[in-house]
């Protein structure tokens, strides 16, 4: 099978316990789905720029421990990566950020970045979200927009999850419809969170979610809502997948993370739209169970697709 490029940003994650100190991790949406697709045995590559500082080479360590591929790892000198906190209270976080010189936002525009496109081509998918697209600059999206292209004339799927975070897009509504509007044109996967629809669009039935994505011409959607399920949208019909069972949560952060994963690789390897749905809940429930974005191996090593 052909490798997976995700895109994104990975930052320092710094979770609160209970006791009122931080552990300091990694995390990062994007990052989060190459970690989980690699345990289940994925080909993977992470594709971000980061500094050249030790926490930088934490995150690298991260990947390189959990068998992300870091060759699409840009190190730029003097630059730092971002930093988060979270809080987590009954089972939902808050967070709160320091990213606005990180170099990952830079990706497309760094010396190295006419060497992306091509990475991308040869990949057999492109995986990448809303907060990956609230990055960058407007030349910035459109070298990616001209990547995302090109890696589809030459054959690879583009999966996009919704993952719409207001704050990361200065809160300008308008400018976030227009974009997401714009890179949903170019996917042939969408992954979207009906809260986030909701939340972006003012959608307040999942079909008028669909609709619009089927406007932008999408041809497949998995439409996740939290402990309501899925539903699925291929061929012009929907099909809605139950969770084997509704959990109350330690931590909800990487749930949909995790939940992509599952499915895309479900899906790469065969699996029908509910299947892969089926295969998502199971993963996300597992994750939720566990404090921070990443669950420990040995919770996970047991999953199978």
């Amino acid at each position: 099978m052909q490798h997976i490029v995700s895109i994104g940003e990975c930052m320092i994650e710094m979770a609160r316990r209970e006791d009122g100190a931080f552990d300091a991790n990694v995390g990062g949406d994007t990052f989060n789905t190459a970690i989980y697709l690699a345990r289940l045995g994925a080909p993977v590559s992470y594709m971000t720029a980061v500094g050249d500082d030790p926490y930088s080479t934490m995150i690298i360590d991260a990947a390189h421990a959990e068998g992300v591929g870091c060759d699409t790892i840009q190190v730029v000198e003097g630059r730092m990566p971002g930093l988060y906190l979270i809080e987590t209270h009954s089972g939902e976080r808050s967070f709160w950020y320091w990213r606005d010189t990180a170099p990952a936002r830079d990706l497309f525009e760094l010396d190295g970045a006419a060497n992306l496109a091509a990475t991308m081509a040869a990949a057999g998918t492109v995986y990448l979200s809303g907060i990956t697209l609230s990055l960058y600059s407007a030349h910035g999206l459109d070298q990616l927009e001209d990547a995302l292209i090109q890696a589809r004339q030459a054959g690879a799927k583009i999966v996009i999850d919704s993952n719409y975070r207001p704050t990361g897009w200065q809160r300008n509504i308008e400018r976030a419809r227009r974009i997401y509007a714009r890179f949903w044109s170019h996917t042939d996967i969408a992954l979207p969170s009906f809260d986030d629809e909701q939340a972006l669009w003012g959608d307040i039935e999942p079909a008028e979610t669909m609709a619009r994505l089927e406007k932008f011409g999408v041809g497949e959607i998995c439409l996740k809502m939290a402990d309501q399920g899925a539903i699925v949208h291929t061929d012009g019909t929907a099909q809605h997948v139950p969770p084997d069972a509704v959990l109350d949560p330690i931590d909800t952060t990487a749930a949909g993370d995790s939940f992509s994963a599952a499915y895309l690789w479900a899906r790469l390897n065969g699996h029908p739209p509910a299947r892969a749905a089926a295969h998502g809940h199971r993963l996300a429930a597992i994750v939720i169970q566990h404090p921070g974005a990443i669950a420990p191996a040995d919770a996970t090593a047991n999953f199978k697709i």
